[in-house]
């Protein structure tokens, strides 16, 4: 600010305060239902609601299933979803996430049938296809276990080829790998897909917040851990250089995960480049949430709507929430 601010008792600021009317009228931060963003686990089956004991309120759904939820979420305000697969078999090389007849693929093809206004977002990651449970093609060299970036690009791209091609409006590749956003834009580009978008996963931190999606996606490596690929979480200016590297790759929307543990990063992120900036409310900042309301320790609706406010006050555009169609019902 560049004047000087009248002091007590000139200035009163609690005169803003006096009621929530004023308070609403003069409110900095909104959280609307077109910013929010609701995940599902899709998996193949007829009438399959399988409980995610550590996400209370989500399931691992069936296609039909997910057509109902998806319905429900339309119905609430919510206009888009992001989808996880999660095949019947897996193997060392996520054959079964650029299938034909994968269950993206499929559960896409439904989708975009019986709801063709829903926008449908697809997470590209190899990690619950592989056998191994990491996020690329795995070598052993020298007797050690290694993530290769460079062979793994080409099955991400493949990936998001076939997700694009069953009808996914937007791409958000999760990987981590070097290289990955170019890859898949592509060959996106070169299959007439000049409009599918890209929101990258471009400021993704090995975070202790994934325990529960581990298990909603049953994704949990099989041996080592993931920080060769994703991100100290105590890196800031390296996260500045994979978004900035995102975008020059072809990233239209970057995104920021975890969120709460990031909120300066998406701030950050969003005053360094100005892009469209999505954040991801993973799932242990859900749970936790959920945890200690069933406990009986906090309002769980006021905590919630406190902490998408702290996302949106950040810089987030975009808020990817389990709680998404909770709030758009309690936004009406």
């Amino acid at each position: 600010m560049n004047f000087e601010i009248p002091s007590f008792p000139v200035n009163r600021p609690r005169r803003l305060r006096q009621n929530e009317s004023i308070r609403a009228l003069i409110r900095e931060t909104h959280i609307e239902k077109s910013q929010l963003v609701m995940p599902y686990f899709v998996r193949s089956g007829k009438k399959l609601r399988i409980p995610i004991q550590a996400m209370p309120g989500n399931y691992q759904l069936s296609p039909d299933e997910l057509l109902i939820e998806a319905t429900k979420a339309m119905q609430s305000g919510i206009k888009a979803i992001l989808l996880f697969g999660i095949p019947d078999k897996k193997d060392e090389i996520a054959s079964g996430a650029y299938a034909d007849d994968g269950i993206i693929q499929q559960a896409i093809k439904l989708l975009k049938k019986e709801l063709p206004d829903l926008l449908i977002i697809t997470d590209v990651c190899l990690c619950e296809y592989m056998s191994h449970g990491h996020c690329g093609i795995v070598k052993n060299i020298g007797g050690n276990w290694n993530i290769d970036n460079d062979s793994t690009l080409k099955l991400l791209a493949k990936t998001a080829l076939s997700h694009a091609a069953a009808g996914a409006d937007i791409i958000a590749p999760s990987d981590m790998m070097d290289g990955r956003v170019r890859a898949i834009r592509q060959i996106l580009d070169e299959n007439g897909y000049v409009n599918t978008i890209i929101m990258s996963y471009a400021a993704k931190f090995a975070s202790a917040f994934y325990g529960p999606f581990r298990q909603a996606a049953e994704s949990a490596p099989q041996f080592g851990d993931r920080r060769s690929y994703q991100m100290d979480s105590a890196n800031a200016l390296e996260s500045l250089r994979e978004v900035a590297l995102d975008i020059q790759e072809g990233a239209d929307i970057v995104m920021v995960k975890p969120a709460l543990p990031c909120l300066d990063l998406i701030y950050r992120v969003k005053t360094t480049f100005g892009y469209p900036t999505a954040a991801y409310s993973v799932s242990a900042e859900y749970s936790m949430i959920k945890a200690a309301s069933e406990k009986g320790w906090i309002d769980e609706k006021a905590v919630i709507l406190e902490t998408l406010t702290a996302i949106r006050r950040a810089g987030a555009d975009i808020i990817i929430t389990y709680s998404a169609v909770e709030v758009a019902n309690w936004l009406k």
